[in-house]
């Protein structure tokens, strides 16, 4: 189940930096996703802890927080294209959130099992 989450993600990941080539700040945007690709890839190949993975959640969730807008204004309108900066907030902060909920599953995934008998 971890390796075929954590390779989902990553790819998805890839594919959300990808789409912020025409983003006004992709120097941002680029590096945040990358980071979350590069976690997932880290998982698939069993190299990350726990710790490191609820870390990662802790920040995007942070981020997300910070990156609110100060009206919500939803995620979407009649189109894609950013209508006004509430929505572009939002829509940045959700993505955030993704990353925060993806790590946080990872970090529950490579959790080391103790079996009882």
């Amino acid at each position: 189940m971890r390796k075929i989450l954590s390779i989902i993600f990553a790819l998805l990941f890839l594919l959300f930096a990808a789409f912020q080539y025409n983003d006004p700040d992709p120097e941002i945007w680029v590096p945040i996703y990358g980071f979350a690709a590069v976690a997932c890839f880290m998982a698939f190949a069993g190299v990350g802890r726990p710790w490191f993975f609820g870390l990662m959640a802790v920040i995007y969730l942070v981020a997300a927080y910070y990156q609110w807008p100060p009206v919500f204004e939803g995620f979407l309108l009649d189109e894609m294209g950013m209508k006004t900066v509430n929505i572009e907030l939002a829509r940045e902060a959700g993505g955030l959130g993704i990353c925060a909920v993806v790590m946080l599953g990872l970090a529950f995934l490579t959790r080391p099992r103790y079996e009882t008998r």
